[in-house]
């Protein structure tokens, strides 16, 4: 998947490190399986040979078609504004699965010796439980204007992702004009999924307030955008708390 992924354990009272071992191998083992299966930069992956027209998506493995549905769910939801397939390079599910391979990788550490996990996908977080059994994560969202400063802290329902061009440049793609821009400085998404509030994030920055709009409709999501002029806009239950 091209990015650096980081994995914080929270421990409660336990005197056994085994079952954290376990989990941790595991968590690392299902993000290596997804980068082996869906990274665009190695050319032997399925990915890879679907983009290059070498391998149909019915005949990839099923997990590749499950993520491709979970795309074709995020398309419908942004309103056409996070589309994979319209990309000139060929499908390319990296918007959503980067947060979906770190969704699968928190579950896996799921145990009761464990108050709290994240696991940090580049700045795509997703989260259970808290430091301590009584607290819950607090995660800053970076001033696109001041990558080293905060435009304000959040706490976290779960699911948090962070999209812009303020580190990257223009790589996002906006299916509508056909060309690679954003509509405003960044955009965060934050729910109970991160592979959905991945694509939503990414939706979110091409598409500005429209999408914001969008967001305001939905149940489960929340939406911030701050614009290049640094003013912040959120969804009603965006949830802020400085």
């Amino acid at each position: 998947m091209g990015t650096i992924v980081t994995i914080d354990v929270y421990r409660g009272d336990c005197s056994d490190d085994s079952p954290l071992e376990a989990s941790l191998e595991a968590a690392i083992a299902i993000l290596h399986d997804a980068d082996v299966l869906f990274s665009t930069w190695k050319p032997e992956s399925p990915i890879s040979r679907i983009r290059r027209g070498e391998l149909d998506v019915d005949e990839a493995p099923a997990i590749i078609r499950e993520v491709l549905e979970q795309c074709g769910v995020a398309r419908s939801l942004s309103g056409g504004w996070f589309d994979p397939w319209a990309l000139p390079s060929g499908v390319d599910p990296t918007g959503l699965v980067k947060g979906w391979a770190a969704q699968r990788a928190l579950a896996a550490l799921r145990h009761d010796a464990i108050d709290g996990a994240i696991v940090n996908a580049a700045g795509d977080i997703a989260s259970f439980g808290g430091p301590t059994a009584d607290k819950k994560f607090r995660v800053g969202i970076i001033n696109p204007a001041n990558p080293r400063s905060l435009a304000c802290i959040i706490e976290s329902p779960g699911a948090v992702a962070t999209s812009g061009s303020y580190e990257r440049g223009q790589h996002l793609f906006d299916p509508r004009r056909g060309i690679f821009t954003a509509s405003v400085a960044s955009g965060t998404v934050v729910g109970p999924e991160l592979g959905l509030a991945d694509a939503l994030a990414t939706a979110l920055v091409v598409g500005g307030t429209e999408v914001l709009d969008i967001l305001e409709r939905l149940d489960d999501f929340e939406g911030l955008v701050i614009e290049s002029g640094g003013k912040l806009l959120t969804t009603t239950g965006f949830p802020i708390v400085s």
